[in-house]
C-alpha cells in the first residue's frame, strides 16, 4: 500500500513540475532550430525533386521513347484487329455454362470462405 501512494505522489509531482524562469525561452529556442531543420529538408527535398526530374527527362528523351511508344501504338492496332478476328468457340461456352462452371464457383467460394475464417481466427 506503501508502494501505491509513493508512485502517485511520485506522479503527481512529474505532473505539477515547476516552470522554469527561462521556459519561454527554450521554447522559442527549439522552435528555431526545428523551423530551420525544416526548410533546409524543403529545399533539400526540392532540389533532389528538380534534379531527379531533369534526369528522368534527360533520359527519356535520350532513349526515344516517344519513337517506341509510336511503334508500340502501331503493334496494338495489328493485336486488335487480330482479336477481333477470333471468335469464342462453342466448346469453351458450354463448358463454362454447363457443370462445370458451376463447380468451379463453388470451389472459389469455399476458398474465400477459407481465408474469411482464417482471417477471422488472426484477429482474435
Amino acid at each position: 500500500m506503501a508502494e501505491i501512494d509513493f508512485e502517485r505522489r511520485l506522479e503527481r509531482l512529474f505532473a505539477d513540475a515547476p516552470e522554469l524562469p527561462d521556459a519561454q525561452a527554450f521554447t522559442q529556442r527549439i522552435e528555431q532550430r526545428l523551423n530551420r531543420g525544416w526548410t533546409a529538408r524543403r529545399w533539400l527535398l526540392g532540389a533532389s525533386g528538380m534534379a531527379g526530374g531533369v534526369i528522368g527527362g534527360s533520359q527519356l528523351v535520350m532513349s526515344n521513347v516517344f519513337q517506341q511508344v509510336e511503334s508500340a501504338e502501331q503493334s496494338a492496332r495489328v493485336i486488335g484487329q487480330g482479336l477481333a478476328r477470333v471468335t469464342p468457340t462453342s466448346d469453351m461456352v458450354s463448358a463454362l455454362s454447363g457443370g462445370y462452371g458451376l463447380w468451379i464457383a463453388v470451389g472459389v467460394a469455399v476458398l474465400t470462405m477459407g481465408f474469411a475464417v482464417a482471417r477471422v481466427f488472426e484477429e482474435l
